[in-house]
């Protein structure tokens, strides 16, 4: 009995795998860096033509996965990127991970204790556990949020690269032209030293809040936890009351960190 010959791919069917790589390596490129890619920069770190990463980009633009920076001819990830990482984020299940930890925070502090997660340069919120108190704060899920202002996004917000938060600062500077951008950079230091970050009254709502971030087994911020409330019922930072508070934050937000390490089984 004769054998055939081990089949191989057709030209076209390999052609096709090639042209798949370059597309996939292309958005890699983009989830790889802190700030927007032009055509030249990525056709020189993947080692293609100029002409097939502009084909390449068009296509992603068409579909929203990139979008091209006003005035710039540099791209960044689009809205169905971000869409994309939202349900990374659902498969995930870190509201599931993250439920216990929440619970406990909640009835340790009896404020409402929240989830957040970062999405492109956005901060949404996946989950949350509602005071019992009858004044209480509460969010609504799923919403955008920037990460320049507000304790749960400048807790994720100072663990994120230079020309990241550079970008977010600038943002800030568009809609609050006033801002002392020497201090807010000093508040963000501080964030990275304490470990976590505090607002009050920030947007003028009367709501306080306490948060600290949880990463990744490579030390990638991936959000934040906090605690929120009424600011009246928040002590001031030297109060040993506050301090328990943010013991609390802190603890709730390693917890996550734990379990989000590949060897927690």
């Amino acid at each position: 009995m004769t054998s055939s010959p081990p089949s191989r791919p057709s030209p076209e069917s390999a052609s096709g795998t090639e042209s798949a790589d370059r597309v996939a390596d292309v958005l890699v490129a983009f989830t790889r860096s802190d700030h927007p890619l032009g055509v030249s920069q990525i056709a020189r770190d993947l080692a293609l033509s100029k002409a097939v990463v502009h084909r390449i980009l068009q296509s992603l633009a068409s579909r929203s996965l990139v979008q091209v920076i006003p005035g710039d001819a540099r791209y960044a990830l689009g809205p169905t990127a971000v869409g994309l990482g939202t349900k990374a984020w659902s498969q995930l299940d870190v509201r599931s991970l993250a439920a216990p930890a929440l619970r406990r925070l909640r009835d340790q502090t009896r404020e409402t204790a929240t989830l957040s997660v970062l999405v492109g340069n956005r901060r949404i919120y996946l989950d949350q556990y509602e005071s019992p108190q009858e004044v209480k704060m509460v969010i609504e899920i799923g919403p955008q949020f920037p990460l320049h202002s507000g304790a749960s996004s400048r807790s994720i917000l100072a663990f994120l690269p230079p020309a990241f938060i550079d970008e977010v600062v600038a943002e800030l500077v568009d809609v609050r032209p006033t801002v002392d951008v020497e201090e807010y950079q000093r508040g963000l230091e501080l964030v990275r030293t304490q470990g976590y970050a505090t607002s009050l009254n920030e947007r003028n709502t009367g709501a306080a809040s306490i948060a600290a971030p949880f990463f990744d087994a490579s030390g990638n911020v991936l959000g934040s936890i906090s605690s929120s409330g009424p600011a009246a019922r928040y002590a001031q930072p030297a109060d040993e009351s506050h301090q328990e508070h943010v013991a609390q934050v802190l603890s709730a937000a390693h917890s996550i960190t734990q379990l989000l390490q590949p060897d927690r089984a």
